[in-house]
């Protein structure tokens, strides 16, 4: 969905001997892990292996990797309201414009490289929240009690990502996606104001083919259909070739096998995966992919099989 991970063997025995913090700081690492899914799965294109939080960690944010808790922020944005010092403008992209470069020499144009980073909303909870968050308290907070200093950081975070997707455009990816986790935490009218300006500067901005993943998003629909974005990757709260939204958007659809089915047997997992593509192909343009994440411990032939079953309805169809 996002990037190579945990559910690959060879991935597991790279982290072994490296830490996570150093896999995605090692452009030679980087790029081995990005073109792992295509080299085992067959998948037709690959994600860069970077994290949501790359992004503020260049920007001067003190963040580090925990393999249980996720990411850990240390001196939270609600910590301190106005922009500390140590707080500038992401300049240096040395590492992922590297490791782009690497894949593309790997993958020697078998497939496009997608390029990624996190919405400036999503990329705020995170550093409001200190981390990974449940019910986002911290951040409904911040933005009802201070809401000028949650639009400034918000204009901040929007400029920089427009500046790390052009410096991977200008690397040699050929997509971007945009990823949304918790903008469905919210209300439509909250998602028109505190989300859906900030996505658009940033489509119309960076010049490449886009697709804009919201997670819980069948309520948002038709805000995400504002986005500018080319492609909307919806999750498994949307029925495909049954919401009036995607029914009669011009954009590409994107999504969505609930990945939850990732357990089920081969003939259930090939009834599933033929219900979304029927749905899908009825939208002008479609990218079969998951609902969300691939969990650890996903047996990596359940996805082999489901890439083989894409492309036996392709050809059929």
């Amino acid at each position: 969905m996002r990037q190579a991970g945990r559910y690959l063997p060879e991935y597991q025995a790279l982290k072994k001997k490296h830490s996570l913090q150093k896999m995605f700081d090692t452009p030679e690492l980087a790029a081995q892990i990005t073109c792992l899914p295509v080299d085992i799965l067959g998948v037709d294109a690959a994600i860069l292996f970077a994290d949501i939080l790359t992004l503020p960690r260049q920007m001067g944010f003190d963040i580090r990797f925990d393999d249980r808790r996720g990411p850990v922020i240390g001196g939270t944005v609600a910590g301190d309201l106005h922009h500390r010092e140590d707080i500038h403008d992401a300049e240096d992209f040395s590492g992922p414009t590297k490791t782009i470069r690497l894949v593309n020499e790997q993958l020697d144009g078998r497939v496009p490289l997608i390029g990624f980073a996190g919405s400036p909303f999503t990329v705020l909870t995170y550093l409001v929240e200190g981390g990974s968050s449940v019910n986002f308290t911290r951040t409904f907070r911040f933005i009802n009690e201070h809401p000028v200093h949650f639009q400034a950081w918000m204009e901040l975070l929007t400029q920089n990502t427009v500046r790390y997707l052009t410096a991977q455009k200008e690397a040699g990816i050929q997509v971007f996606q945009l990823f949304d986790s918790w903008g469905g935490i919210l209300r439509p009218a909250d998602f028109a104001r505190w989300v859906l300006p900030f996505v658009r500067r940033i489509f119309a901005e960076v010049d490449l083919p886009s697709i804009y993943f919201v997670r819980n998003c069948a309520h948002l629909l038709a805000l995400m259909d504002q986005s500018g974005a080319d492609f909307l990757s919806v999750d498994h709260t949307v029925v495909l070739g049954h919401h009036s939204v995607i029914e009669k958007t011009k954009k590409g659809i994107q999504g969505n096998l609930f990945n939850g089915l990732l357990y089920a047997d081969d003939a259930t997992l090939a009834r599933e995966v033929r219900d979304v593509l029927v749905g899908g192909v009825k939208h002008g343009r479609y990218i079969f992919n998951l609902s969300h994440g691939v969990f650890p411990d996903v047996d990596p032939d359940k996805l082999k099989f489901i890439v083989e079953q894409v492309h036996a309805f392709e050809k059929r169809n």
